[in-house]
């Protein structure tokens, strides 16, 4: 019976420990987790006061500060566009100076300019279409290789009118940004017409180089 009674403490401690360890091992998984998600708040955070600090004090212009603080840091930035058609780089070099730091963009407005000028492969194209997170990635990447530039813009959506296929929403864009090899995408989704989708992508990719050149460079 002691022997018994002995047996039965010693499974009940153990017991004890294994329940001690797994709540050890959750509440630590909810941490990293809770850490993960404060994380992701934060920068969101930060990105929309950044945004918001450059509508206050330059609302039509973020293309001047982008190059300002190329040129504070030495950098260089190039620009992979679709469906703004070169307004990026446009809106870049009508800033003086900006030919220090903006030496080529590229306008890759069918797929094969895609593959061809900025590297996009084929494989990708024909998986997830020109309108896709996977191919302003590679747009942006590419891009900054073939251009040998600290950082690249990429834009692929659709700017309107509608075309009547299943997924080709009007106002959804993808906005690329690689900085030093690491690239970030932004899906959006603009409203109004085919020129004012154009120019909400156009000032969203500007700002969002902005927020990254300040603020994680």
């Amino acid at each position: 019976m002691k022997k018994k009674e002995e047996e039965k403490q010693k499974n009940v401690k153990k017991g004890r420990r294994i329940e001690k360890s797994e709540k050890v091992k959750k509440d630590s998984k909810e941490w990293k987790e809770q850490k993960t998600e404060d994380k992701k708040h934060d920068t969101g955070k930060m990105e929309t006061e950044v945004e918001k600090d450059l509508n206050e004090t330059a609302p039509s212009a973020p293309e001047q500060r982008v190059v300002a603080v190329l040129k504070e840091r030495g950098l260089t930035m190039t620009t992979v566009e679709s469906c703004t058609g070169g307004m990026i780089a446009a809106a870049v070099t009508s800033v003086a100076g900006s030919s220090s730091v903006f030496h080529q963009g590229y306008v890759t407005y069918c797929d094969e300019a895609k593959h061809e000028m900025a590297g996009v492969r084929k494989k990708t194209l024909r998986k997830y279409t020109a309108v896709s997170r996977q191919t302003a990635k590679e747009m942006a990447a590419g891009g900054a290789r073939a251009a040998k530039a600290d950082c690249c813009i990429s834009v692929t959506g659709y700017a309107g009118p509608p075309s009547g296929k299943p997924g080709e929403e009007v106002g959804l864009v993808y906005i690329g940004c690689a900085f030093r090899g690491k690239v970030k995408v932004k899906e959006c989704h603009f409203s109004g017409t085919r020129g004012e989708v154009r120019e909400q992508a156009k000032q969203k990719a500007l700002k969002m180089l902005a927020v990254r050149l300040e603020h994680q460079g």
